[in-house]
C-alpha cells in the first residue's frame, strides 16, 4: 500500500463465508429443480423437434403460440424478480450497502 493511502473499509471488513461453508442441504432443492427442468427440456426437445412457432397448431392459432412463447421467455425472469422483491420486503431491506448503513460514504 502506498504511504498516505487509507485502506478501504470494504477490504478491512470480514468477507462473507465461502461457498464451501453453505450446507449441501440448502443447495440440494435448487440442484434437484435445475436437474428436473433440464430433464424436461431434453424430453421436450426430443418430443417436439420442430420449433414452437412452426408447429401445425401454432400456425393454426398464432395468437396462442405467441402468448406461450412470450410466457416461456418472460416468465422465469419475472418470477425471479418477484421472489427477490418478496425477500427484500420480508427482510425489510432498504437497498443500502452495509457501508452506508454504518454511516460510511
Amino acid at each position: 500500500m502506498l504511504p498516505g493511502w487509507r485502506q478501504s473499509a470494504i477490504l478491512t471488513e470480514a468477507a462473507s463465508p465461502p461457498l464451501s461453508s453453505i450446507p449441501v442441504r440448502e443447495l440440494l432443492p435448487a440442484w434437484i429443480l435445475a436437474l428436473l427442468i433440464s430433464g424436461i427440456l431434453v424430453w421436450a426437445g426430443s418430443h417436439w423437434p420442430t420449433p414452437l412457432l412452426e408447429q401445425a397448431w401454432a400456425q393454426a392459432n398464432p395468437g396462442s403460440a405467441v402468448t406461450l412463447a412470450l410466457a416461456l421467455v418472460l416468465g422465469p425472469p419475472a418470477l425471479m424478480a418477484a421472489v427477490l422483491v418478496l425477500r427484500m420486503l420480508r427482510h425489510r431491506d432498504s437497498g443500502e450497502s452495509s457501508d452506508c448503513a454504518h454511516g460510511e460514504r
